[in-house]
Order: C-alpha cells, then structure tokens, then sequence
C-alpha cells in the first residue's frame, strides 16, 4: 500500500548534481547521458535550485542566447521542493500536483540524497 511509503523507499538515489556555474551546455549534456531531465543544483555544495531540461529548452529558444555562454543559474528554478527522506509520499505527491512540480530534491539534513520526480510517482502508480 502506498499510504505508508516514504520517499526513502521510492526515490532515485545518489542523483547527479550540477553547478551553479556550470554552462547550460554542459547541463543539457549530463541530462542527455544520463537520460533525465532534472538535476539539483549546488553552489559551494549548498543547494541553490534544480534545473530541467524544459527550463534549458526555454532559455535556447531566445534570441541570441548561447548556451555554452549562459550558467545553470540563470535557468534554474531557485526554489527546489525539497523534502526529508522519510517524507511520506502522500504528503509529497499532494504539494507536487497542487503546485505543479515536476521533481521534488530528497535531502538528509544538508546532503542531497535522492530525487523523486512525476516518472518515479507513475512507476508506484503502475506497481
């Protein structure tokens, strides 16, 4: 029963992070390895926001814009969902649908420590 899950049991763990300073170019490049479409990201191992691969579509489709040129933080949501480990996953999935968030940053104290996104809440749906 999902009722008593927490995010510890369902969320991906270990997720790859990214610098804030690092390029859009680079971002979209570890998202497209790796086959996600959300990284955490850090700045003097903090977190700073979370970057998807739509906000990095976004940011291209202006005029001028170049992605090698452009940082992480200037795509970057700057208000990361995040959550305790232990989190229950009714609770989490409640504030991801009312407030639209694609991916929630799973954090133990200051370490980032998984990430649960609308894919990993689907594979529980599906069982």
């Amino acid at each position: 029963m999902t009722e008593s899950k927490t995010l510890r049991e369902l969320m991906t763990p270990h997720p790859k992070t990214i610098g804030a300073e690092q390029t859009l170019a680079t971002a979209k490049k570890v998202m497209h390895e790796l086959g996600v479409r959300h990284l955490p990201v850090l700045h003097g191992g903090h977190i700073e926001g979370i970057v998807s691969s739509r906000d990095i579509a976004l940011v291209e489709r202006l005029p001028g814009v170049d992605p090698a040129e452009l940082v992480v933080s200037e795509a970057m949501s700057t208000d990361p969902y995040v959550v305790a480990p232990d989190t229950p996953l009714t609770q989490v999935a409640r504030e991801m649908a009312e407030h639209k968030y694609g991916a929630v940053v799973v954090m133990d104290g200051r370490e980032v420590v998984g990430i649960f996104t609308t894919v990993d809440a689907l594979r529980v749906l599906a069982g």
